[in-house]
């Protein structure tokens, strides 16, 4: 009998797994497919995301295999530089490999003590007021608590539960790929400049030794799960430059569509999905980890409070309050990065207008800050405007706040020195520091580093300790 099951080991499942095992959750990971990713696609950690990996002390893992870049341009590829003074220790893009990051968040999760199971597909699953009976596709059946589906964006647990997936079809798509060329990389720079003076979708982008990342509009809209072929890039990049500039040695091939979906719901009963399986949009502005990475860091201290039978009556349907807003306007904006991406005069007459307004400061730091995650806020009710947000990495006395998130507990931080968590101690901190570079008396972060609320008084702190860790005391060890 296991707490959680979570179907699907990509970056989502495998640092959900992750966040329950820090709260001694027994957790099974099931991975249909046999062996890793073999494929060096680069993908691009967003402020947020770094500050969640500062948070659980695996920044500097992601770091000795990223490259660090600036953090400007990345709304629907303007050419902005980023403004200054972003709020947050860590504002950069990080270009990393992503069988890099999954590896390091599975080695992560099975280092705290999940299973993982390759070559294993869920094929049904039944619930009940105790439980969830998983079948797998070779009739093995298992018992949970929980099942949560972060299988992608075909997500059989999606489909199982019946939840609906409103969105658009993919109406154009999009090849992308890693490969060599032999063409200069002058002649390639001046031939992307002039082609995307008319055709946003087209890059050849260097990576070094001769390696480039390359995406070009497809001919047409065909089946994700038949993979393009090197011939597919060499036609389309004659098609539309008129030369296929010598690609050759592909390191990975794929594509991708617009079709932009949102799950109705993200919790029915004691199934839940995160990541793909809850949510797909076009790659634009780079928001797709991100946005499963920090779904699963939501849901996952709510999860254990669940299991461990110490959460308010009402926590986990927080999960899919916050979180469904958050994916919403996601799609959005990536709807309008792809509108502005069209060779359509009148998408090309925004682009230009919006290219002039991206000069004034405000509007580029709301994009960029949009994109990145930063600007989210949680509708905690009134209060500072810090309620609801994410709190930066401050610095205290003796080292920094991140450091002591490491455990994914909550923390209550004290510049009064008159508050006490005695009751919640097994699952709040206390850090007492007057100098905390912080200017409220009082605050307690959330273990996803939102904060719950701001004040002095013992009572009102009491009131929401409750209401965030339910009661004090010891709980039950189970629902």
């Amino acid at each position: 009998m296991f707490d959680v099951i979570i179907a699907g080991c990509g970056p989502t499942g495998a640092l959900l797994a992750a966040e329950l095992r820090l709260h001694d959750v027994r957790v099974l990971v099931l991975e249909k497919e046999t062996e890793p990713g073999s494929f060096v696609r680069v993908v691009s950690l967003h402020m947020r995301s770094l500050e969640l990996m500062a948070m659980r002390g695996l920044l500097d893992r992601l770091l000795e295999h990223g490259r660090r870049r600036p953090v400007g341009g990345i709304f629907a590829a303007i050419p902005k530089p980023a403004p200054e003074g972003l709020d947050s220790a860590h504002a950069y893009l990080l270009g990393i490999p992503q069988p890099v990051v999954n590896r390091l968040l599975e080695d992560h999760a099975t280092g705290l003590g999940a299973q993982v199971r390759r070559g294993c597909a869920v094929a049904g699953f039944e619930q009940d007021d105790q439980g969830v009976t998983v079948e797998l596709a070779g009739g093995e059946r298992l018992r949970s608590r929980y099942l949560v589906g972060c299988d992608g964006a075909r997500s059989t647990v999606r489909k199982l539960l019946g939840v609906g997936f409103p969105g658009e079809p993919a109406r154009t798509e999009t090849l992308m790929g890693e490969m060599k060329a032999t063409a200069s990389p002058e002649e390639i720079a001046a031939k992307v400049t002039e082609i995307r003076e008319t055709h946003r979708q087209f890059w050849l982008r260097p990576f070094g030794e001769g390696i480039y990342s390359v995406v070009v509009p497809a001919a047409e809209v065909r089946d994700r799960a038949e993979p393009p072929t090197l011939e597919d890039f060499r036609q389309q990049l004659c098609a539309i430059a008129g030369t296929d500039f010598g690609v050759h040695s592909p390191r990975w091939l794929s594509r991708f569509g617009d079709a932009t979906r949102l799950a109705e719901q993200y919790r029915a009963g004691r199934v839940l999905l995160a990541g793909d399986a809850a949510h797909i949009h076009p790659p634009a502005g780079g928001q797709g980890l991100n946005l499963g990475v920090q779904d699963a860091v939501n849901l996952g201290w709510k999860l254990a409070a669940q299991v461990r039978g110490r959460a308010p009556e009402t926590l986990l349907d927080t999960y899919h309050a916050e979180r469904h807003p958050v994916a919403e306007a996601v799609l959005d904006n990536t709807r309008a990065q792809v509108a502005l991406s069209s060779a359509e005069p009148g998408a090309r007459a925004v682009r230009r207008l919006l290219t002039e307004l991206m000069d004034f400061d405000e509007v580029n730091r709301y994009l960029i800050e949009k994109i990145t995650a930063i600007d989210i806020r949680y509708d905690f009710g009134e209060g500072p405007g810090l309620l609801g947000r994410r709190l930066r990495d401050v610095e205290l006395t003796e080292g920094h706040l991140y450091d002591r998130l490491h455990r994914g507990r909550g923390l209550v931080l004290d510049r009064t020195g008159r508050l006490a968590v005695a009751g919640w101690a097994d699952r709040v901190d206390l850090i007492a520091d007057p100098a905390a570079a912080v200017d409220v008396p009082a605050l307690l972060l959330r273990p996803d580093g939102y904060v719950a609320w701001i004040g002095e008084h013992q009572q009102e702190l009491e009131d929401h300790l409750a209401r965030w860790f339910g009661g004090p005391g010891r709980p039950p060890n189970s629902t």
